[in-house]
């Protein structure tokens, strides 16, 4: 084999492998972009619900119980406030017992019971 072939052996080699990482190079592009674009299309779809955190609006529930936030998704409390996580909380713990004190004086009532002491103090 002559020498001249080895060049040409090598130029070969080197374009092939050039070629593959142009092509690697380009796929890899497109699949960047593409994450991008997923990326901004989840940022306008999980965007929106954020900006209204700023600005709570506070309506009463279907049941009259004030205090339960009309546009409040599950996972948006990772974003509140720890003083209004815990006002929220400490509010409907209270609203809670509060109702479960007043079915305990009707059920009694129903049955003709005495009532407990601690249960009059409140009505």
């Amino acid at each position: 084999m002559p020498w001249w072939s080895w060049i040409l052996i090598w130029i070969a080699l080197v374009a092939v492998s050039l070629l593959f990482y142009v092509l690697l190079g380009i796929r890899l592009f497109r699949q960047f972009m593409a994450t991008v674009k997923d990326l901004g299309a989840a940022g306008e779809r999980f965007g929106a619900p954020l900006a209204n955190l700023s600005e709570p609006s506070r309506q009463s529930g279907p049941d009259g119980e004030p205090g339960r936030e009309s546009g409040a998704s599950p996972g948006s409390a990772v974003f509140a406030s720890p003083m209004q996580m815990r006002h929220d909380y400490l509010t409907s713990k209270s609203s809670r017992g509060e109702e479960r004190r007043q079915r305990r004086v009707q059920r009694k009532a129903d049955r003709g019971q005495p009532q407990a002491l601690r249960d009059i103090e409140f009505g």
